[in-house]
């Protein structure tokens, strides 16, 4: 099986980290999102990823080429024409069924469906309560795609879409990619791959709607967080092994090796990366890359770079990179 990975997008809603590092390679619970992403897609036997890339496009081939034992094809989408122009771009190299994931997002999903269930392809859903930021799956009882809204007014469905999804039929996908391509784009100028599911729906392809018992958004700081919280709920938490004297640790957190703590508060729900120095200081709620050095200070609800410096000051519900504090948005 071939999977299809955009990650063209900019990761506005984490700048200024996002200018440095690209939205799927920002850590949480010290790996990046991309890291449990490829983990999960590990039982599929997948022989080819085409990753469409886009901003700091070096930074990801690289990362890719080096840390997944995996062919990897890339495709660049010079314009952000939205998640249909990103699919297309992988046109050429699509020979089968394909798996599409847009990693922004961890997942509990059972992957194991796409050799079991009798349909043209799978989209993962979620129920939800804000609907209204979504697009929405409408099925029939038996649980098939009858329609996709974007972002409705009103609850014709809170199944939301979570970006995974299987294509067994990927000759009609790229049909549907097609027509979608030749329509008036939509918001932002943008083409929307859900519209060529429609397409395949209305010409009677048959797409089964499967739950996920978990969706962790990773593309906004409140989120980000959230999503960090949960994996140190499940099996992420490290506690530290050095020395860590007149410091008080309130599980969970992640804390590697070579992190030096004291006269400290830190936790809950804190990730703290290699190289780090906390001193006479608070940290709670938040993510801390590498060599990050936090002096007489309070860091709560925050994502903070790699090598900052925090020093005599508080920093809240915020990002910090390369010396730039910018409020969570």
């Amino acid at each position: 099986m071939k999977v299809i990975v955009p990650l063209a997008g900019k990761g506005t809603r984490l700048l200024p980290l996002t200018r440095r590092v690209p939205k799927p390679l920002v850590r949480v619970a010290g790996r990046p999102v991309m890291d449990y992403v490829m983990d999960a897609v590990k039982p599929l036997d997948v022989d080819e990823i085409i990753v469409i890339t886009g901003h700091l496009k070096n930074v990801v081939e690289r990362y890719v080429v080096e840390h997944y034992d995996v062919k990897a094809t890339f495709v660049e989408q010079k314009t952000l024409d939205g998640t249909a122009g990103a699919i297309n771009l992988a046109r050429p190299y699509v020979n089968g069924p394909v798996l599409i994931i847009f990693v922004d997002t961890l997942f509990e999903a059972d992957l194991s469906l796409v050799k079991r269930v009798d349909a043209d392809g799978i989209i993962w859903a979620k129920e939800v309560e804000d609907y209204q930021r979504f697009g929405v799956i409408v099925t029939d009882p038996q649980g098939y795609m009858q329609r996709i809204v974007e972002k409705p007014s009103t609850p014709v469905s809170r199944l939301a879409n979570i970006g995974l999804q299987y294509v067994r039929d990927w000759k009609a996908l790229f049909d549907g990619i097609a027509h979608v391509l030749t329509q008036p784009p939509g918001k932002g100028g943008e083409y929307y791959l859900t519209d060529a599911f429609q397409y395949m729906v209305d010409r009677g392809r048959r797409l089964f709607t499967a739950p996920v018992a978990g969706w962790y958004d990773c593309g906004k700081v409140d989120t980000l967080l959230e999503t960090n919280r949960h994996l140190l709920d499940n099996g992420r938490a490290r506690l530290p092994t050095g020395p860590c004297p007149r410091c008080t640790i309130v599980p969970p957190v992640y804390i590697e090796d070579g992190v030096q703590i004291h006269d400290a508060t830190v936790g809950p729900n804190v990730s703290l990366e290699a190289g780090s120095h906390v001193t006479e200081s608070t940290i709670a709620n938040s993510i801390l890359g590498r060599n990050v050095r936090v002096v007489r200070s309070a860091v709560r609800d925050s994502v903070i770079g790699d090598d900052q410096v925090i020093e005599d000051r508080t920093v809240q519900a915020s990002v910090l990179d390369a010396g730039e504090l910018a409020p969570a948005t």
